[in-house]
């Protein structure tokens, strides 16, 4: 299929298209791109009329003209087409340098997994393109410190600090926040029943429109609403879980308890009160650098480089404002009550194209982010229009404009601070899915309108967008209150461990934050950390000037495994740098490798010994690709020169010689006090378990009584030592807890026998009088003396009566005090149980 240009096609009747005409009449932009076509077409369904969708992008000079077909580089999955498309840079097909704009955070609150899927992703990304195929990357991030969601959150935090300390009482606040929650969960009703409407609306559309009706456009649409609907729904349901909660507590007696559980229903419903009173800016600028400052935390402690660039929103208000000012002046943009609206329709009108990214998302408010779709104005000529800056309100940050004194909108400060490091042309773009629609959309609509007039149709030749991180069926998301904080995630895994975990899924996809994707991680680390042990062991005092370097079969095969995995990575990375697929390569690699071990040790030929260099090229290999994903610390992360006999070494050093010698003397003392076997091994056990451990030593007993010893992560090692111990506490529990089942079961047993009555007194019912010496009954219940039959009978039931009272009879003979051992011996293990913990 051929590349090229697509373009919106509006108000033209379906039969009347001819698409190949119609790319003829495109013209060439005045910056030096390639016009090859390639259409990607579907119907959209979100006008009145369906219309053909064909999506614009403009490859960079030096783009194949037949696709990927035949092409050997870099492919990325490109969200302007939403296909795996050539990597060139702008600069040229033999360039190495590349600009790269990424969307920083928005410092409002804590960041949690979801945030590092995106940007753990997006890491791994930049160091296989720095570290792996060599480019050079001017690598420029954001930080957001001024927008909606910082002024709501800093404001509403303020007010319910305030509130806290107002000296209210507890019933007084018990009852703030069930008006509170109840208020918040009469608003959510109505955003349900709408985006229920919606769905129901789009469901029509799609089955009275044909054939047309349910084109891609109308179902991706119609998919998204449906996922907005049941983000909707989770949040209803949250709210009325708290608010019954609430109400079902007749007397609380913590108020704390109350604020952190309506807290923000609370805030909101005083926000709405009393938020036009906050005017200190510094509450703002204060709430944002404390979140800003735990992101770049955050960031270090998960590996991260650092951008070469970070921008400010509030730093550059100057350039924002000349950025929109030129927007204005070149027809795209209108001033309105001290605000400025970006002029979608004019846009269109001077030949742009809007809605590149999600073009079935446009003119639906529903499908754009919370901050725009929550800015609600009379102002906008039409109603895609959006905010380029926003006249300053009571309770807001504000700077001086030609317009007035206001703030920026959301999308332009991208725009311009992108612009004003990497200039009118960026090679890739790249944030979460969510920003598809319309923080991006609108970000390369405002920055085609201000480079208009300088021929620019694509500010951007890459947009790349991670997959969210999925939860139970939703998005993690700090709205739907279903996240966890990074620093909570640091408390249970490692970074690296947290890395292997994204390394392991296709960077634009969706990922599932659940059981197998923690289990499949916690595998290839064990998988990675034994394969290094394993070499490591098997090369270990070989002295390669001495053993045979010959090769056998067995090295050729291997060399060949290793080949095979060096290109099946190359071609996983040239694929849209496909980690999950190298890291199967590397994993297929390792597999050959143990095979190949287990073979030299099964067959114990000296002549044949294990190549060393072979083994370590495996080995270095592995290094060099798990380096490039940031998995394991490269040179480059720590500049400067290292000194391999570093202070640090020789602490080391000095610490397992005093290991040693500790060891020495303990076994010196026992060997002079003729002390047992038993208790030496007890000390060579207290060495490898404790000892060692804490110097990171793994030392493992083999079966031919020889030892190996491998080194670890003092930390991972007192992990496992508590993992068996805690296994073993549950098997000897387990065990306690059966001997314990067995022992009540046998005393109830004994003691509703020795409940029962005697045999004579069992029998008193039918005979009333027993001979002294053999206990058998003689006369009936009336006296009468029993003869042939009945005292037959009688003697049947004295040996039934005396076969119940059987077993404690014989205990008893055996043991008087059987019964007071049996309850003793129970009293036991239940201290044992006790000392369990159980």
């Amino acid at each position: 299929m051929p590349w090229g240009v697509a373009r919106l096609l509006h108000s033209i009747p379906v039969g009347l298209r001819v698409l190949g005409s119609f790319h003829k009449q495109l013209e060439r932009p005045k910056s030096s791109q390639c016009l090859a076509p390639f259409p990607s077409s579907f119907l959209d369904c979100s006008r009145s009329m369906a219309t053909k969708v064909v999506r614009e992008w403009y490859p960079p000079e030096g783009c194949p003209s037949n696709g990927t077909q035949q092409y050997q580089g870099i492919t990325v999955y490109n969200s302007l087409v939403d296909e795996k498309v050539p990597f060139i840079p702008a600069a040229g097909a033999g360039s190495k340098q590349i600009s790269w704009y990424t969307c920083g955070p928005t410092v409002y609150d804590s960041a949690h997994l979801g945030h590092a899927r995106n940007y753990v992703g997006f890491d791994i990304v930049r160091r296989v393109l720095e570290d792996y195929f060599g480019y050079n990357i001017s690598f420029v991030m954001n930080v957001t410190d001024v927008d909606d969601k910082i002024i709501l959150r800093a404001r509403r935090n303020y007010l319910l600090n305030q509130h806290r300390t107002s000296g209210k009482s507890v019933s007084e606040v018990h009852a703030f926040a069930i008006q509170a929650a109840q208020a918040s969960h009469a608003k959510q009703e109505g955003k349900v029943a709408d985006a229920k409407k919606l769905v129901e609306d789009a469901e029509q559309e799609i089955k009275s429109g044909g054939e047309e009706g349910s084109s891609k456009g109308a179902v991706k649409k119609l998919e998204a609403l449906k996922g907005a609907l049941k983000q909707e729904e989770h949040k209803l349901t949250q709210i009325a879980s708290v608010l019954s909660g609430l109400q079902a507590q007749q007397a609380p007696a913590d108020a704390e308890a109350l604020y952190k559980t309506a807290g923000d229903y609370m805030a909101e419903s005083l926000d709405k009160e009393l938020g036009s009173t906050v005017t200190d800016a510094s509450i703002f600028r204060a709430h944002a650098a404390k979140y800003e400052a735990e992101f770049l935390q955050d960031m270090d402690a998960l590996g991260c480089r650092r951008p070469d660039v970070m921008t400010r929103v509030s730093e550059y208000i100057p350039e924002v404002v000349e950025f929109v000012d030129r927007i204005v002046k070149n027809g795209m943009a209108y001033a309105s009550n001290g605000s400025v609206y970006f002029d979608t329709s004019k846009f269109r009108e001077c030949g742009h194209t809007y809605g590149k990214l999600n073009p079935w998302a446009v003119g639906s408010a529903t499908l754009a982010c919370e901050g725009e779709s929550n800015f609600e104005t009379s102002e906008k000529r039409n109603a895609t229009d959006f905010a380029l800056w926003k006249a300053s309100k009571p309770g807001e940050p504000f700077w001086d404009s030609p317009w007035g004194q206001g703030r920026p909108g959301w999308h332009i400060e991208c725009s311009a601070m992108a612009s004003s490091i990497l200039g009118s042309k960026i090679d890739i773009h790249s944030g979460g899915d969510d920003l598809r629609f319309p923080h991006h959309d609108n970000e390369l609509a405002q920055s085609e309108a201000h480079y208009h007039h300088d021929g620019c149709r694509q500010w951007v030749n890459y947009f790349l967008h991670s997959g969210w991180l999925e939860i139970e069926g939703l998005k993690m998301s700090k709205s739907l209150k279903n996240f966890i904080t990074i620093r909570e995630a640091l408390n249970v895994f490692t970074p690296r461990q947290l890395r292997l975990m994204f390394v392991l899924q296709p960077w634009n996809r969706p990922m599932m934050y659940g059981e197998n994707a923690r289990a499949e991680m916690r595998s290839r680390e064990a998988q990675l950390k034994n394969f290094f042990q394993n070499i490591e062991v098997a090369t270990r005092g070989i002295d390669e000037t001495q053993a045979s370097a010959r090769w056998s079969p067995d090295e050729v095969e291997l060399h060949q495994k290793l080949t095979g995995a060096q290109k099946q990575v190359h071609d996983s990375l040239c694929d849209n740098i496909n980690t999950a697929a190298a890291m199967d390569a590397l994993s297929d690699l390792i597999k050959a490798v143990n095979v190949y071990l287990a073979k030299k040790e099964a067959d114990k030929n000296p002549a044949a010994p294990v190549q060393a260099m072979l083994l370590r090229k495996a080995a270095a290999f592995v290094t060099r690709i798990l380096t490039a994903f940031g998995v394991v610390d490269t040179p480059v992360d720590r500049p400067g020169l290292s000194d391999a006999s570093g202070s640090s070494g020789d602490s080391k050093g000095a610490s397992y010689l005093d290991a040693f010698s500790a060891f020495r003397d303990e076994v010196r003392s026992l060997a002079r006090a003729k002390a047992e076997p038993k208790e030496i091994l007890a000390a060579c056990d207290r060495v490898r378990d404790t000892t060692l451990v804490d110097l990171g030593v793994r030392l493992e007993d083999k079966p031919d009584g020889k030892a190996v010893w491998k080194l670890d992560d003092p930390a991972v090692l007192k992990a496992e030592q508590e993992e068996r111990a805690r296994q073993a506490a549950e098997a000897a529990a387990k065990k306690l807890q059966t001997q314990l089942q067995l022992k009540v079961k046998e005393k109830e047993k004994f003691d509703k026998l020795l409940s029962l009555p005697s045999v004579e007194a069992s029998l008193s019912d039918k005979y009333s009088r027993f001979d002294p010496a053999t206990g058998e009954p003689t006369h009936d219940k009336e006296g009468k003396e029993l003869e042939g039959k009945a005292k037959d009978k009688a003697k049947k039931d004295l040996e039934k009566a005396r076969k119940v009272l059987e077993p404690l009879t014989k205990k008893q003979a055996e043991d008087p005090a059987f019964m007071d051992k049996l309850a003793a011996e129970i009293e036991a293990i239940n201290g044992q149980l006790a000392k369990l913990g159980v």
